[in-house]
Order: C-alpha cells, then sequence, then structure tokens
C-alpha cells in the first residue's frame, strides 16, 4: 500500500479516535461529578479532553508529514505508540461504559413497561452510576499501564534465552560450543543509546564462541545504522562474527529517486556490516574449524512467504559436504518451514528472526499467545522436525510500535552438545 492510502487509513482511525473521545469525556463527567472542587473537576475532565485530543492531532499532522522516501522515524513510531496507547485505552473504557448504559436503558425500559397505573417516571432512563464510570477507569487503567511501560522500559529490557541442542554427528571438537545470536537490530527506531548498550553489554557477556545476526540491521536505509556502528562492533567472537540480510534491509518500504540509489544504498549497508565487523553470507557457507574438525556456517538472502523471495539455498549449499554438521542463517522462518525442513540436504539448525513476536503476547511456563501467532506458525523459540531444528529470536530492537510487552527484546545463547537429544 502506498504512503496515501496509509494516511487516508491513518486520518479515518483518527476521526474515529475522536468520536471515542466524546463517549470518555461524558463518562469522567460522571466519575467526577460529586467532587466538591468545581476547579479540580474542569481540571480532570478538560484535562483529558486536551492531552487524548492533542495526541489524535499530533498523530494526524505528524503522519501529515510522514515521507516514503525517508520512512518512519522515531518522531513517527512515538506519535503512532501514544495514539495507539491511548486508542486501546479509550475503547476498554468505552465498552465497560457502554455496557453500563445498555443497562441503564433496559431497566428504564423495564420500569416504564411495569409502571404502576397513573405512576410518571422521569427520566426515561436513570442516571449514569457513578461506579461503572470507576470501574471503567480502573479496567482502561491497565492497558495504559501496560503501553507505557512497554515504550518506557519493556523495549530496552533485555532477555537471555538459552537452549541447549543434542546431535549425534556433531563433531567432538564442537561439543560444548556457544552461539550467540541477535537478529532485527532495526536501528532507525532507536532513541535511547544507553539503553541501548546495555543490551550489546549483556551480549558480550555471554563470551560465546561465535557470533551470529539474522537480519533487519536498518529500518530502510543505510545510513541508520552509522551512529551505532562502534557499540555493535563491540560483538567480538573467538570464531568470527557472521550475519545475513533482512527483508527491510533492501530499501523495498521507501522511495528511491532511482534504482541507482536504491542499489547504491544496499552496497553501503553491505559494507556497514564489514565496518561491524561481520561477514556478511549472501546465498554462501563457510567453515568454522576447531581442534582440525569443522562444521558448515550457511547464510542465505532474504527467502520469506509474502515476503522478498530472493535466497537461493542451493546455491549457498554448493561445495558443502553432505555429512558436513550444518548450521544455516536465514531470516524468516517462513524459509525453514517450506523449504529447509523438506530440503534433500541435511541442515541440524536453522538461526531466523523477523517476527519480533509481534512485541506483544504472554509467554509464561504453560502458556504462549502473541498476535503473530495467527501469521507464523513458528514465531518464536525453537522448533523441531525430525532433528532438523528452528530456533526464531525474537529480536534485539524494535518497529513502527516503539515498545515491547511480555515479548521482550532477546539475545540467544546456543548450546551444541554432542549426543542424543535430552526431551
Amino acid at each position: 500500500m502506498h504512503g496515501g492510502g496509509i494516511i487516508r487509513i491513518f486520518f479515518i482511525i483518527a476521526a474515529i479516535s475522536l468520536l471515542l473521545d466524546w463517549y470518555v469525556f461524558n463518562g469522567f463527567r460522571t466519575f467526577t461529578l460529586d467532587w466538591q472542587s468545581v476547579r479540580l473537576r474542569q481540571l480532570v475532565n478538560w484535562g483529558y479532553l486536551v492531552v487524548s485530543v492533542g495526541v489524535t492531532v499530533v498523530f494526524i499532522f505528524g503522519f501529515g508529514s510522514f515521507t516514503t522516501a525517508r520512512g518512519m522515524t522515531p518522531f513517527h513510531e512515538w506519535v503512532l505508540s501514544l495514539f495507539l496507547t491511548f486508542l486501546v485505552t479509550k475503547i476498554i473504557f468505552v465498552l465497560i461504559l457502554f455496557l453500563g448504559d445498555i443497562g441503564r436503558f433496559f431497566y428504564g425500559l423495564a420500569e416504564n413497561i411495569f409502571k404502576p397505573k397513573g405512576k410518571v417516571i422521569e427520566p426515561f432512563f436513570p442516571a449514569r452510576r457513578k461506579f461503572i464510570s470507576e470501574i471503567a477507569i480502573l479496567t482502561a487503567a491497565i492497558p495504559l499501564t501496560g503501553f507505557l511501560y512497554a515504550m518506557f522500559k519493556g523495549k530496552y529490557d533485555y532477555k537471555v534465552h538459552r537452549t541447549t541442542l543434542y546431535f549425534n554427528d556433531l563433531p567432538d571438537a564442537f561439543d560444548g560450543f556457544t552461539i550467540t545470536q541477535i537478529s532485527d537490530i532495526h536501528s532507525g527506531s532507536f532513541d535511547n543509546t544507553e539503553a541501548m548498550q546495555r543490551g550489546i553489554d549483556l551480549a558480550k557477556a555471554q563470551k560465546s564462541d561465535l557470533f551470529v545476526f539474522t537480519g533487519d540491521l536498518v529500518n530502510n536505509a543505510a545510513w541508520e545504522i552509522e551512529p551505532y556502528i562502534n557499540n555493535f562492533g563491540q560483538l567480538k567472537a573467538p570464531y568470527g562474527q557472521f550475519s545475513i540480510l533482512g527483508n527491510h534491509d533492501y530499501g523495498d518500504y521507501i522511495e528511491w529517486a532511482s534504482d541507482a540509489e536504491k542499489a547504491a544504498n544496499l552496497d553501503k549497508l553491505k559494507q556497514h556490516h564489514k565496518e561491524l565487523g561481520y561477514r556478511l553470507l549472501l546465498d554462501e557457507n563457510v567453515e568454522i574449524e576447531k581442534n582440525g574438525q569443522k562444521i558448515c556456517l550457511i547464510g542465505v538472502q532474504n527467502w520469506g512467504s509474502g515476503f522478498i523471495k530472493i535466497g537461493d539455498l542451493d546455491k549457498a549449499l554448493r561445495g558443502v559436504d553432505k555429512d558436513a554438521f550444518k548450521i544455516l542463517l536465514s531470516h524468516d522462518p517462513t524459509h525453514w518451514e517450506e523449504k529447509v525442513r523438506h530440503n534433500p540436504t541435511t541442515i541440524h539448525l536453522t538461526l531466523a528472526g523477523h517476527t519480533h513476536g509481534a512485541q506483544f503476547g504472554v509467554e509464561t511456563a504453560g502458556f504462549r499467545w502473541s498476535p503473530v501467532q495467527y501469521r507464523y506458525t513458528d514465531w518464536a523459540g525453537l522448533a523441531n522436525e525430525k532433528n532438523r531444528y528452528l530456533y526464531v529470536n525474537r529480536g534485539f530492537g524494535f518497529l513502527a510500535f516503539s515498545g515491547r510487552l511480555g515479548i521482550w527484546p532477546e539475545i540467544t545463547v546456543i548450546t551444541l552438545k554432542k549426543g542424543e537429544n535430552q526431551g
């Protein structure tokens, strides 16, 4: 969808938001009706209206300045995030209030239908009760608090996820070999370098044997990573640092003055991988050697269902011994689902990212849910089919919504072990 079409949709949503404001404003008036201080009542009622409508107005004009030539900046992401926070909060508030109003309607209807003869009941509907507004406010405070936490804290609340995988055919020298993976840096979205650096320090602290990055270094343009090259260049490992491209790295989501300008941007991004100290794998493979034994690391360009499909696995496998232990870097997990797990050549482990886990969801010991699961079968963590493993990293950065809630930014540490699968 072109930028103009997206903006029209945003304007429609903004109009709906303004209609919700009227309903919420009346709910606040009920809530403050018995307050003795008139000034305080006006401050709360009109204060809400000014803030909420103000957020919507900034949203309208903020996205009015949105240009597909530059793409979404941290400013646009903050505007969008605040607007969504207020919108969801208002929807919850209105739903509770509306249920109370339906109850008022039927109560008033019943009172008038079954009233004693000659009795006059006015008004037809009873007044809205304060406790309904109180329930609405308390309920709406839950998503409001959650969204604000996601934006101010959650998006930099890095978590280390550790996984140990067992393989009978793992070379003995690699028993206990560790890999740190990060994915989806989306450097164009960062708004707090100090907080971001804490995630890099946490990744460094793992002291793994190998470091891999599985795509989406930027949102759209190569320049987005430039302020952070020294930061992410700190990620080193004894057996090297390797990377691949993700769907956002090709610059397909913004407009370019020419095909040549777009191609130059991609060339510049590849150069930035070198400056970071990452060996960028473009449908190719390298051998990792330890104590005279080897494993094969394979990297493909982006291949994703519904996205760019230019990754060439057959090309990447050229020259690879069919009996070699193989690890594949492929940005989109649908590549594993549709191609890799069915490939005649056994690929022991695929490392992916892309989904971000929608940056929102619930993950507990016995329950996992995220809206992204309706789009991706394998959206976070480990999948296995006949000892062909996929690990989907939840992402280091964030995109569009400037926050994370429940699905925290991830640093993955995988340990390879020799032996039978333990579980």
